[in-house]
């Protein structure tokens, strides 16, 4: 196990939260942060017959550098002397972040309870659910 902690962020409020609850840890326990955000897999034949690769990839890096760039400046600002690393992947989020996790030997996640998605009102979002049963690591909820 490795002293990283991934944060999912999404640019809600709760991923916000998380990642305040993270700082902190970091802090504490002189860890990196991983910070990941899952863009939806765009790269379909249907849409790859209008949109080439090449703008899929620029359009996914675009939207999780709009979420990931603020993270960062977050971390760098609160604690400048946390390690911080942003990352972009494509996919499931819920499959996706616990997989950052396990390649990264992660000692933790945290993460907002409820995301961007459509369904908002619900307890625990859809997403926070996947990981809570999946992760290879404790999982730290923040709502």
């Amino acid at each position: 196990m490795s002293n990283t902690i991934v944060v999912a962020v999404d640019g809600s409020e709760y991923a916000r939260e998380a990642l305040r609850h993270a700082i902190r840890w970091g802090k504490a326990l002189g860890a990196e942060l991983v910070l990941v955000n899952v863009q939806p897999d765009y790269d379909t034949p249907n849409i790859r017959r209008f949109i080439s690769e090449k703008l899929i990839r620029e359009y996914q890096q675009d939207m999780a550098d709009r979420v990931l760039k603020p993270a960062v400046e977050t971390v760098r600002a609160e604690e400048p002397s946390i390690p911080v690393t942003a990352v972009m992947r494509v996919g499931s989020p819920g499959v996706e972040i616990c997989n950052e996790a396990k390649e990264r030997g992660a000692m933790a996640i945290f993460m907002g309870s409820r995301g961007m998605g459509p369904i908002r009102g619900a307890i625990l979002g859809s997403v926070s659910y996947s990981v809570l049963h999946n992760a290879p690591c404790p999982v730290t909820i923040v709502s």
